[in-house]
């Protein structure tokens, strides 16, 4: 089995983009003082028992450059959606209209900057945590691999490879996490 072995580099750097592009989707429900529908993106709301994205439950809208509106489908759910947005420390207030919850976009002050900056890096934080539990996964295949009969010189091969490529990652995100920052702090 020894020469047999080949671990699945493609399948890990898949899994490792899929955490990158997750922390995207995060980054983009952040902020920047102007108004976008994917900022609530990541917001689920309590229907019928289950957790469901936000729109799904309604039409979300970006009728002005700082105003949100969420056109809410069933009225018994316009209490639930609201509530789900003011838990969603997205730090915005809703205006209910009937089933249409509007949300204005204030102007992002300077606390409200570094809060923004803080969630950031607590959202890069679970991504680094995700390439580091794949790499856990790649070491714990190589080590069966190495019960099963591979060569130690193979071994340091195979872990050194997935130990590059989490290095890769994990700098990539801390990349990412800059230029969020950056873009959050820029007045």
């Amino acid at each position: 089995m020894s020469d047999d072995f080949m671990l699945d580099t493609d399948d890990l750097e898949r899994r490792m983009d899929g955490a990158i592009a997750n922390l995207r989707v995060e980054f983009a429900s952040l902020r920047t003082g102007r108004a976008s529908g994917s900022m609530l993106e990541p917001v689920m709301v309590d229907a019928y028992g289950t957790m469901t994205p936000i729109n799904q439950v309604g039409t979300v809208n970006v009728p002005e450059p700082r105003m949100v509106t969420i056109n809410v489908w069933d009225k018994a759910l316009v209490s639930k959606v609201e509530k789900a947005i003011l838990n969603s420390g997205l730090g915005i207030n809703p205006q209910l209209n009937g089933t249409i919850i509007m949300l204005p976009i204030p102007e992002l002050n300077e606390e409200r900057r570094r809060d923004l900056t803080k969630v950031a890096g607590d959202y890069a934080e679970r991504a680094r945590v995700s390439v580091r539990n794949l790499r856990r996964d790649g070491m714990d295949q190589i080590k069966k691999a190495k019960s099963d009969g591979l060569s130690e010189d193979d071994q340091k091969f195979w872990e050194s490879t997935v130990q590059d490529m989490t290095n890769a990652y994990i700098k990539k995100v801390d990349e990412t996490l800059e230029t969020k920052q950056a873009e959050i702090m820029q007045v």
